[in-house]
């Protein structure tokens, strides 16, 4: 509870911006979301956050085993966005791009659509603005199912924007 009165005060102080969600386009073949949150950090120090301590501040109720799973990001290509718990394991996304402090891009169905058989591409990109630095995600999904994906795309954009909220969070706690 004193974590989240102190993350309230923040936001009330405008020392951290809560995410900003937009459904960008959606289709009943996908969709496109997308989130943005300004971060009191320079670009360094939000990319290290982003993918070295991802299992800190991506939320457990979004992972396959909860309270039980760690979360890893090896950030080369071909590395893994990936889930463990004990023999239990998850390969959320995999990295196709890295170009660090600027932009991380995974490719895989996320959560629910991995085992729909849908494809995604997520985009992580940092900006300079100012002292701050600017996170962008982007997640484009699509592929076959007999579901009409534009219905899922509100869904999948709260939930990113639950995740960025996260990281958000996690800069703004004392180091």
């Amino acid at each position: 509870m004193r974590y989240a009165s102190g993350c309230i005060a923040l936001l009330a102080l405008g020392l951290v911006a809560p995410a900003q969600a937009e459904i960008r386009d959606r289709t009943p073949g996908g969709f496109t979301v997308e989130n943005s949150a300004l971060i009191h950090s320079p670009a360094a120090e939000v990319w290290r956050a982003m993918t070295a301590d991802v299992d800190h501040w991506w939320p457990k109720d979004h992972t396959w085993w909860g309270a039980a799973s760690t979360l890893s990001i090896e950030t080369r290509a071909g590395g893994c966005f990936c889930e463990m718990a004990g023999e239990q394991q998850a390969q959320h996304l995999e990295v196709v791009f890295v170009d660090p402090r600027k932009t991380l891009r995974m490719s895989g169905g996320l959560g629910p659509m991995q085992g729909m058989g849908l494809h995604g591409m997520a985009e992580w990109t940092l900006s300079a603005e100012g002292n701050t630095t600017r996170v962008t995600w982007r997640y484009r999904a699509g592929g076959y199912t007999p579901d009409d994906l534009s219905g899922i795309a509100p869904v999948v954009d709260k939930v990113q924007a639950q995740q960025l909220n996260g990281l958000v969070e996690w800069m703004a706690r004392p180091r």
